[in-house]
């Protein structure tokens, strides 16, 4: 068993695997690679779906915790918590509704839906990885 603390840095992991198989997945799919592109992106479903039982885990059992960073820092901080907290909202549905139509063959649907959830989702796996170094790497 992992101990509780090593969750975030599991976390940041899972987001940043997430955020290269979405864009290795946006690659194949440029390159008609669609069993890749298939691949690759049920891959960042899975980590981000493995991201997302850890992260309730760790808040579970540890709860909040704070930034401690000041002034324009703090500012920053928050900006990108506040954004990438509603988008992770967002991407779900998102997500779920592009991978349907995709793995139903209803290719002009899932293309459409998908240059919408593709830059957010990937936004939303980044910023994961920033929001984990600015709490748990940057000394402030």
């Amino acid at each position: 068993m992992i101990e509780l603390s090593k969750l975030p840095a599991v976390n940041a992991g899972l987001n940043a695997a997430s955020a290269l198989l979405l864009m290795l997945g946006y690659s194949f799919a440029r390159q008609r690679a669609l069993t890749a592109h298939t691949m690759a992106m049920l891959g960042a479903c899975g980590t981000s779906t493995l991201f997302l039982i850890s992260y309730l885990t760790y808040h579970f059992y540890h709860g909040s915790t704070r930034f401690q960073g000041t002034g324009i820092l703090r500012g920053i901080y928050f900006a990108i918590l506040i954004t990438h907290t509603v988008l992770a909202v967002v991407i779900v549905p998102l997500a779920v509704t592009s991978v349907f139509y995709g793995l139903s063959s209803k290719f002009p649907k899932h293309v459409k839906i998908a240059r919408i959830t593709l830059p957010l989702w990937l936004y939303v796996s980044v910023t994961g990885v920033i929001i984990y170094w600015m709490l748990y790497r940057l000394h402030v």
